[in-house]
């Protein structure tokens, strides 16, 4: 049913706790795994240490060691844009059969909620959307 699940990943708290979902979504149906790590250029007043290559390659590192604990081997992206919009462009290129991701991430817009990376991606996406709470 899903034969390529793709899980966008940031350092929040909910992107870590929809991990176990991921894992056992692709367990169940013996999934591909890709894990998608984008960068934003910094802007003016977020912490540019979480978005340095050195940063992105260690949370790809970690995810995918975590996923390779239980016996998943994940295959890491890593894209530089726009979230939502590379989220969905990624999601195409792999063919996707599902995204999975958190409520919500770092990548929270100043105009709230509504116009989240979260929001976006169940708009704009090629695939149905999972989002853990």
């Amino acid at each position: 049913m899903f034969k390529t699940v793709l899980f966008p990943i940031d350092q929040s708290r909910e992107s870590r706790e929809a991990a176990d979902t991921v894992a056992n979504l692709v367990k169940t149906y013996g999934s591909r795994l890709i894990v998608l790590s984008v960068v934003e250029p910094p802007e003016p007043g977020r912490d540019a240490d979480m978005t340095s290559p050195e940063a992105i390659a260690k949370l790809l590192e970690t995810a995918t060691v975590l996923f390779a604990d239980l016996g998943i081997t994940a295959e890491a992206i890593e894209r530089q844009g726009k979230p939502a919009f590379t989220i969905c462009d990624v999601a195409d290129e792999v063919e996707a059969d599902l995204i999975i991701m958190g409520c919500r991430g770092l990548g929270l817009t100043e105009e709230g909620v509504a116009e989240s990376v979260t929001n976006r991606v169940i708009n704009l996406s090629p695939c149905p959307v999972l989002i853990v709470p």
